[in-house]
């Protein structure tokens, strides 16, 4: 079925108010990780003749320039699943993170994903993420791109292991980050992220991304990049995700060469 929708993640299976807070659309937008773009989000809502306690409850907005073109399903007299919730809760279930869980068994919970609120566990983990890179300066910039490390012991790092994740949490951070810099150089960069993968192996997973920016070229030319930074730097590398275009796994101790390798051939 064919259907007009927000744009904004799960807002039918959770309050108005958590879902406008944790989408990126949103959140990049009202800047929703500062004060001031908590205050404009009120003002918005206040504007728009929401009261506060009305949107903090089950509830759903007719909007006019947030709504996109989707496809809504109904089973029986259960609420109606959007094609991006879908893809929201299957992603969530099937990069689970619990060790006695086979990916056998992840496959089958993502079949049953509506059910259940790991999908909507994993978008306030981003969002806090979003939130906490932005707040604490997190993103350096390194010359020919930016970067940022999930140190191990940040909350949530173990769901950032998983490479949809990861990808969300990226491209969500590019985007918080574009709308809150003022340094206008840093707009037309594209973002390497890294993450603790696998600690007793000792590895950490590295994903680049291309800029934000509306005239930058959206070619992601980091797969090339990282096997030749590899490659100079005699870095130990693993292979195991359906992407490699832009997502490489290397040893921790090697991770510090690999960066300087990359700067050196992005330069």
């Amino acid at each position: 079925m064919e259907c007009l929708s927000l744009r904004l993640a799960l807002y039918q299976h959770w309050s108005l108010y958590e879902s406008i807070c944790n989408s990126s659309y949103t959140s990049c937008n009202f800047k929703l990780w500062s004060m001031h773009g908590q205050k404009k989000l009120q003002e918005f809502l206040a504007d728009m003749g929401l009261p506060l306690k009305q949107v903090k409850q089950k509830f759903q907005l007719h909007g006019h320039d947030i709504r996109i073109q989707t496809f809504g399903v109904h089973f029986s007299f259960k609420n109606r699943f959007l094609a991006n919730d879908v893809v929201h809760a299957a992603a969530a279930l099937l990069e689970n993170t619990e060790k006695d869980e086979s990916l056998g068994d992840n496959f089958i919970k993502a079949l049953d994903c509506l059910s259940r609120y790991t999908h909507i566990i994993k978008l306030m983990a981003i969002q806090q993420t979003v939130a906490s890179c932005i707040c604490t300066n997190l993103i350096l910039s390194q010359g020919p791109f930016l970067y940022c490390y999930l140190l191990e012991g940040t909350p949530d790092v173990k769901l950032f292991s998983k490479p949809m994740a990861l990808t969300l949490l990226c491209k969500y951070l590019l985007k918080a980050f574009v709308r809150s810099t003022r340094n206008k150089r840093c707009k037309l960069l594209p973002l390497i992220i890294a993450a603790p993968m696998d600690v007793e192996k000792g590895t950490v997973i590295v994903m680049g991304i291309p800029p934000e920016s509306e005239t930058s070229d959206k070619k992601n030319l980091f797969g090339r990049a990282f096997e030749k930074a590899a490659e100079s730097t005699s870095s130990r590398t693993f292979h195991d995700h359906f992407d490699t275009s832009s997502i490489i796994e290397l040893k921790m101790e090697a991770r510090t060469k690999f960066l300087d390798a990359l700067i050196t051939l992005l330069s």
